[in-house]
């Protein structure tokens, strides 16, 4: 009896592993803008020198069919990030910590944005895919 339980449960065992793994299908999209985000900013100090950003920036909508909403309001949400960078001081911009924050305030601002235009907000999440300041 022993020795057919153990047989039992290895052949149950074996079968669950020679089992195919059902593979998650992410639906998830990406929308990037193009051209990257080019904008000025004030550098900290007496003398108002300015100082220069380029962002490259990718948003995630939960579902394909979201990307051309996104890519119809792409105006509307590119000079909402322009403005958040250009009015971004300089020791924002160049810390990790104020780079996160810029980032969540465009999440924000973006989602704000699609839910006035569309009731929906659209976007799960905005990414940073290139970053550089002078």
């Amino acid at each position: 009896m022993k020795i057919i339980t153990l047989k039992s449960m290895l052949v149950i065992a074996l079968l669950v592993l020679a089992m195919p793994a059902k593979t998650m299908q992410s639906s998830v999209s990406y929308y990037g803008f193009e051209p990257d985000i080019t904008t000025n900013f004030i550098k900290d100090g007496n003398d108002y020198r300015l100082g220069f950003i380029r962002v490259a920036i990718e948003v995630m909508v939960p579902n394909p069919q979201y990307v051309g909403v996104v890519e119809h309001h792409a105006p509307l949400l590119r000079d909402a990030f322009i403005h958040i960078l250009s009015s971004a001081p300089e020791r924002q911009i160049k810390t990790m910590t104020g780079r996160d924050q810029l980032r969540m305030k465009c999440l924000e601002t973006a989602q704000e944005l699609m839910r006035q235009e569309t009731g929906n907000p659209v976007i799960q999440e905005v990414l940073f895919t290139k970053y550089i300041y002078q």
